[in-house]
């Protein structure tokens, strides 16, 4: 039996194609996955993310718990409502899941996790949070709903409690404002502004519903992918797991290497790495016809390989580009293998497109 969200009987209601996806029955698209996509980079979309996994953390040595669980350093957080990217990693590097940790007070931190990655990453924590006697607590009781595009937070904001309007109109990118059990975020995973709000299963109906009124156009899980890509974002089992680490995920920069005393969980592991990974993420645009797509191989002139692992039609471009995971040596001119034939591709640094505006 699939797990439905509190927008399911919603999604029904608006005709929209669903799908198992990480054993939730979500929307992958309402009538146009195409048109869901350029709402989102030239006015505003509204996806339903509730699959998604809240963890509060409480106790009095959260932060030192978090300083050791995450490779990125939540010292860096100083301030109530500032948030952080980074990897939760295993002792040799590999990585479980990719997350957001906010600071909401010195004893509560709140995390949010990947739908298909959330039993295992429970797991994980809990028996790390043992040590330092931090509370874990799965927020079943909040939904997620992610509101994205140029003119998202404008259409978000008169519909906020009145307590928070004020507070999210002020935030800066990765920051919050909780005012009882809302938390609205001005974080995304499409390359555009806007909001991630977490809020109570029965208030986020009626805000889907108050949003659907002012016009923002729903979005489904097709579009988010498109999107997420476009903007060079990684995502979980098909960019990096369990059996790749950052430093050959194109997230060498979520790690904190300074202090060099904070011994977090597989930083010996990426030590001995460190410089000499053999392999890198690296981008593609193709140049010739066709669609590149996951698990593509990539050769250059040099003699290096590779393999794609997210890739598909970039909408905002109008080509196809993709994420490949190559040989550190990977030089000179580059092709992908696309129904038996080569076909010409051109490395990038990703993102591809951010803020609706083209990159490389």
């Amino acid at each position: 039996m699939l797990k439905k969200t509190a927008l399911h009987a919603e999604h029904q209601r608006l005709g929209a194609r669903l799908v198992d996806f990480a054993g939730w029955e979500m929307p992958i698209q309402y009538a146009s996955q195409l048109d869901e996509h350029h709402a989102v980079r030239q006015h505003a979309g509204m996806f339903d993310v509730a699959h998604m996994c809240a963890v509060d953390l409480h106790g009095a040595r959260v932060r030192e718990f978090l300083r050791h669980l995450l490779a990125n350093d939540v010292a860096r957080l100083t301030v109530p409502g500032k948030a952080l990217y980074s990897c939760m990693l295993r002792e040799d590097g590999g990585i479980i899941d990719d997350l957001i940790v906010y600071f909401l007070r010195e004893d509560w931190f709140r995390l949010v996790v990947n739908a298909g990655t959330t039993d295992n990453d429970l797991a994980w924590i809990r028996r790390h949070a043992a040590t330092y006697d931090v509370d874990v607590r799965q927020r079943a009781d909040l939904g997620i709903l992610a509101v994205q595009g140029p003119q998202a937070r404008a259409l978000v904001q008169p519909l906020l409690p009145a307590g928070l309007r004020a507070a999210a109109a002020a935030l800066a990118n990765f920051q919050a404002a909780q005012l009882g059990d809302w938390l609205v975020a001005r974080t995304g995973y499409t390359g555009e502004d806007g909001f991630e709000l977490m809020l109570p299963h029965a208030e986020l109906v009626a805000l889907w519903q108050r949003l659907l009124d002012a016009g923002v156009r729903p979005c489904g899980l097709g579009a988010r992918d498109t999107l997420r890509l476009e903007a060079g974002m990684n995502l979980y089992g098909q960019d990096m797991d369990e059996t790749t680490h950052p430093l050959e995920s194109g997230l060498g920069w979520t790690i904190a290497w300074d202090p060099s005393d904070r011994q977090f969980i597989g930083r010996a592991a990426l030590e001995a790495m460190r410089g000499q990974s053999p392999r890198k993420l690296v981008g593609l645009v193709l140049e010739g016809r066709g669609i590149m797509r996951a698990h593509m191989k990539v050769r250059f002139a040099n003699g290096a390989s590779g393999e794609t692992t997210s890739g598909g039609f970039a909408p905002t471009m109008k080509q196809s580009i993709a994420f490949a995971r190559v040989d550190a040596t990977a030089d000179g001119t580059c092709e992908v293998e696309i129904r038996g034939q080569w076909v010409a591709a051109r490395v990038v640094r990703p993102p591809f497109v951010r803020n609706n505006k083209v990159l490389v």
